[in-house]
């Protein structure tokens, strides 16, 4: 196999270089969500347990996409992406949720 030469169709590309301070900052931020989600888990909030409990945890998704994933630094086509792909699990969700909900109107009268 050979050697291929840079060209300048690939010189423009560069790759952000993280420091393991920034990675080591966002996992203690994890570790410290972690935590919370276990101790708000031990109190009744009622209604709210659901509310809470799914806050801390698309915060800890944004944080596991935007830096472990490298989102913060990729260009405008990859965060589109992304967007979209949050985006069509968010229509997933809607989806069955409606399916699942729904299925009680629907009895049948011998039931």
């Amino acid at each position: 196999m050979a050697a291929h030469a840079p060209t300048e169709d690939h010189a423009d590309h560069t790759h952000h270089v993280v420091p393991l301070s920034v990675y080591f900052m966002v996992y203690a931020a994890l570790l410290v969500l972690l935590v919370v989600t276990y101790l708000v888990s031990k109190i009744e909030l009622g209604p709210f347990n659901i509310v809470v409990a799914m806050t801390i945890a698309v915060i800890k998704m944004v944080l596991i996409v935007l830096f472990f994933m490298h989102i913060r630094w990729s260009s405008l086509m990859v965060r589109y992406f992304a967007g979209a792909a949050l985006f069509w699990l968010g229509i997933l969700f809607v989806l069955t949720l409606n399916d699942y909900f729904s299925r009680l109107w629907m009895r049948l009268p011998n039931t």
